[in-house]
């Protein structure tokens, strides 16, 4: 499949820029796969507005494929999305999902996720660590010959590894790359991304995407600008597709539209700007930053969890869960923040949502 087999109003949603969240997975006590629940949260996502969601991330727990969850998880998301009647009526979506491990790997996950109907791979490199360069733009092209790729910078404290512009530079030239997420959390490992994007002529062909969870609001609304051939050359990044937003997602959906609004009024209000500090201070309690983000996933667990999306907090991993003051830091940020969290909106239809 290539990117130009998408339909175009599906492609439309990923080109203007989404709120794209991470799928988390919901789990039972016995740590079995929650049906009723994860149905749930996929229907709150498209109520919220989100332009889709990503499947199979890191958010759902790479290890849902130890324990053949891989496919029935991305059938249960997609046949929910197809089937579902959001809040102001059906609506195009772009779905992504996770690819994972070494090329065998990558290149039969692709086939599920293609054969179940999602756009594009969110292709991790995690599993590649110490092969060289070269080597990742072979098993890229191998991945990419099955479906369109969103190229995925993980940050290390969670297993990513380091990728050069150089690496970004030739792997925004593989023709069926669609867009990038950013997520090193780290500056000068994002504007790597960005540079080899422009370096490689295709910034009308590959949308960028922030996953940086902890600088949202800045990624967003800053314009990137970079010479080629002596001339300057301006990019945005136009959605995120974040573990973030995996939670208060309706407040998401509402601050890109704000941000999207602004840029094209400009210039953007000081308390716009101001959102960033409050966004990634919410971020540092939800992914336990404290900890080196130990209780990333069990964090946003806590918030769906709280709301009533959630029966507990359980991960694939017993080890996986809430580090030391953290509930008390999602009880500070969910307090001092109240213009950020979508209480009374899970209130209202969370029945619907679980019928």
């Amino acid at each position: 499949m290539h990117w130009s087999d998408i339909a175009a109003d599906s492609l439309a949603v990923l080109r203007r820029g989404s709120v794209i969240p991470a799928h988390l997975l919901a789990l039972d006590a016995n740590r079995a796969l929650d049906v009723q629940r994860q149905r749930a949260m996929t229907r709150y996502y498209l109520d919220a507005g989100a332009g889709g969601v990503a499947v199979g991330v890191h958010s759902t727990q790479f290890a849902i494929r130890d324990v053949s969850l891989y496919q029935p998880v991305l059938e249960l998301a997609m046949e929910t999305a197809r089937t579902w009647e959001p809040i102001g009526g059906k609506r195009p979506l772009f779905m992504v999902a996770g690819l994972a491990g070494k090329t065998q790997q990558a290149v039969s996950e692709a086939r599920i996720a293609h054969s179940l109907g999602y756009h594009a791979g969110l292709l991790s490199l995690a599993a590649m660590k110490g092969v060289s360069e070269d080597e990742l733009i072979t098993h890229c092209r191998a991945v990419a010959e099955v479906m369109p790729l969103v190229g995925f910078y993980l940050q290390p404290a969670v297993g990513g590894i380091h990728l050069p512009m150089s690496f970004w530079h030739r792997f925004a030239q593989i023709d069926n790359v669609i867009a990038i997420k950013m997520a090193p959390f780290n500056r000068y490992r994002t504007l790597d991304v960005i540079r080899g994007v422009i370096a490689a002529q295709a910034e009308d062909r590959v949308t960028l995407y922030t996953g940086n969870d902890d600088h949202i609001v800045l990624d967003l609304a800053t314009p990137f600008t970079f010479m080629r051939g002596g001339q300057p050359v301006s990019v945005r990044i136009k959605g995120g597709l974040l573990g973030h937003w995996s939670v208060w997602t309706k407040r998401a959906v509402e601050l890109l539209d704000r941000i999207h609004a602004a840029i094209d009024a400009g210039p953007l209000p000081p308390d716009l700007l101001a959102l960033d500090a409050q966004v990634t201070d919410c971020n540092a309690a939800l992914f336990d930053v404290a900890h080196d983000f130990h209780g990333c996933i069990a964090g946003c667990h806590e918030v769906l969890r709280r709301q009533g999306l959630l029966n507990g907090i359980w991960c694939l991993d017993p080890n996986e869960g809430l580090s030391p003051g953290q509930a008390a830091e999602l009880s500070r940020v969910h307090d001092e923040y109240p213009h950020l969290v979508d209480d009374a909106f899970v209130a209202a239809h969370l029945g619907r949502w679980l019928a």
